[in-house]
């Protein structure tokens, strides 16, 4: 259960945060939340596909890997590539409102958050001041959260044009075991190729076509995942 308060520079003037990369600190997870302006970066290394909340809305996601708890990305220490998702890096903090105002809010049950003079990385200078850190995780926030509020609009487009169809993944590793990925939606070509040059004219102005084409060019990145799972099979016989 996260324990989430407003990050401040009396409360919090001691604080540091890890920002290693590992199953420890919380990065063993499945896929994160992504949005459309960040589909450029995320394509290079990641699937981008689509879930359904449980209140019906859909959104995007960057997969790392086939089943709940699997990050095929983590290795030895490290994030294995070289972007990584704002989700991810954002964390522990959030972004939360102070009536108009946003603010900062830290999880302070995070693995990442520790006390003192250990490891990681300040978040106040001596006298009060904030960080670099502390800046680039205001900026990281600010950019998801406007990126965020953006992908309704993108989404709706999509329903709009019925563009999502939902798929189903079955992998067959080189030791002979079976996995099945399911539960995600991704675009549908075909009807994204049936359109006409109004509604795609629609889509480009509204910034929508581009994002588009980034998550079906992001499914090549589905090899990556079988890929790093096959070595991770071969290293465990």
């Amino acid at each position: 259960m996260a324990n989430t308060v407003l990050l401040n520079n009396i409360d919090h003037k001691d604080l540091r945060v890890d920002t290693g990369r590992g199953a420890a600190l919380g990065d063993d997870v499945m896929c994160v939340l992504t949005f459309p302006a960040e589909f450029r970066n995320v394509q290079a290394h990641y699937p981008i596909v689509f879930r359904k909340a449980a209140d019906g809305a859909f959104q995007p996601f960057a997969l790392f890997g086939f089943k709940e708890g699997q990050n095929l990305f983590l290795e030895d220490g490290r994030w294995d590539a070289t972007y990584l998702p704002l989700a991810i890096e954002r964390q522990p903090f959030l972004i939360g409102t102070a009536g108009d105002e946003l603010v900062i809010h830290v999880d302070l049950d995070s693995p990442r958050i520790g006390m003192g003079n250990g490891a990681g990385e300040t978040v106040f200078l001596k006298h009060g001041g904030t960080t670099e850190f502390l800046d680039r995780m205001n900026s990281v926030l600010l950019t998801l959260h406007q990126g965020l509020q953006s992908t309704p609009a993108f989404m709706g487009a999509l329903l709009q044009h019925e563009l999502l169809e939902s798929f189903v993944l079955d992998v067959q590793l080189d030791d002979g075991s079976q996995h099945r990925l399911t539960g995600f939606y991704t675009i549908n070509e075909d009807r994204l190729n049936r359109l006409d040059g109004s509604a795609l004219e629609r889509l480009s102005r509204a910034g929508h076509l581009e994002p588009v084409y980034m998550a079906i060019a992001s499914l090549s990145n589905l090899r990556v995942l079988i890929e790093r799972m096959n070595r991770i099979h071969a290293a465990d016989l």
